[in-house]
């Protein structure tokens, strides 16, 4: 493993947490990082069949509200 990462094991409701946390803060800061745990999460959802659906309604750890428009 590289000394430059961390692996985390994140519930479906903690993921949205920190995705709804994340959709609070610029886009341009976020927007990478927003993709790379939606991606990971499909990963590991998706083979499963449908995905869960967390409290909050969302689809486990895919979506999540932007707030704030791409900069032109």
């Amino acid at each position: 493993m590289n000394n430059d990462s961390i692996s985390l094991e994140l519930s479906i409701e903690e993921a949205n947490l920190i995705l709804e946390g994340l959709g609070e803060l610029p886009f341009r800061r976020v927007f990478q990082l927003i993709g790379r745990i939606q991606s990971a999460a499909r990963a590991q959802i998706e083979p499963a069949g449908d995905a869960p659906v967390s409290p909050n309604g969302h689809a486990a750890a895919t979506t999540v509200a932007i707030s704030e428009e791409v900069p032109a």
